[in-house]
């Protein structure tokens, strides 16, 4: 069950009027594993950012040394202010306890920056553990604007040696009570197309504010 929530992420790939497509679902590992995940670094090495939200304050944890390109580019968003007034839009709910909320610009063609490099976790060594910070994307290279939270060990959305998965790039440090009441929050029974119908957030859960804390 939890392999097929690579299936339900998509990107807003479109105006944020029209959802994009999914990408397409990445299978289980093959023999030749990936190397394990390094020990997640302590706190005080991670580049620290706080999402006030309208359901509470989630202060994350960017990794620079280990995605440099994934989270330079979260932290560009947030010092050019482009994630204040965004919203999580959308929230995957696979299993109890586990599940993804997903946050962003949607395509908005005035906050939206230029894509960037796709940083599988085979070159990072960061796994989609419980509270992971990730990149939406529809495939590799067109991650841009839209982020997600992960809730629960969602380590399957990992790259593998035949499937690219999702770029992590860093850690819930404090909050997750809000990414899961975001996660348990209503979603509209119409809203969305194809896999993503009925996993649109209705109403958005704004972001107020998205600043680095020193």
């Amino acid at each position: 069950m939890i392999a097929a929530l690579a299936l339900l992420l998509a990107v807003q790939g479109a105006p944020a009027t029209s959802p994009g497509a999914p990408p397409q679902a990445p299978v289980a590992a093959p023999a030749i594993q990936a190397a394990a995940p390094t020990p997640a670094p302590d706190a005080e090495a991670l580049t620290r950012v706080r999402l006030s939200t309208e359901a509470g304050d989630i202060l994350v944890g960017v990794d620079t040394k280990a995605a440099p390109i994934t989270a330079g580019n979260f932290l560009r968003y947030v010092d050019q202010h482009k994630l204040d007034g965004v919203g999580f839009y959308r929230a995957v709910k696979v299993a109890d306890g586990y599940g993804l909320a997903q946050f962003g610009t949607r395509n908005d063609s005035k906050r939206t920056l230029p894509p960037i490099k796709h940083e599988p976790t085979t070159l990072t060594r960061l796994s989609h553990r419980d509270g992971t910070l990730s990149m939406a994307m529809a495939k590799p290279d067109t991650a841009a604007g839209d982020f997600f939270i992960t809730v629960g060990d969602l380590s399957s959305m990992d790259a593998t040696a035949d499937t690219p998965g999702f770029a992590a790039f860093g850690r819930v440090l404090e909050g997750m009570d809000v990414v899961r009441r975001i996660l348990a929050a209503p979603t509209s029974p119409t809203l969305g197309e194809g896999v993503m119908k009925g996993q649109m957030l209705a109403p958005v859960i704004k972001i107020t504010a998205a600043r680095r804390v020193d």
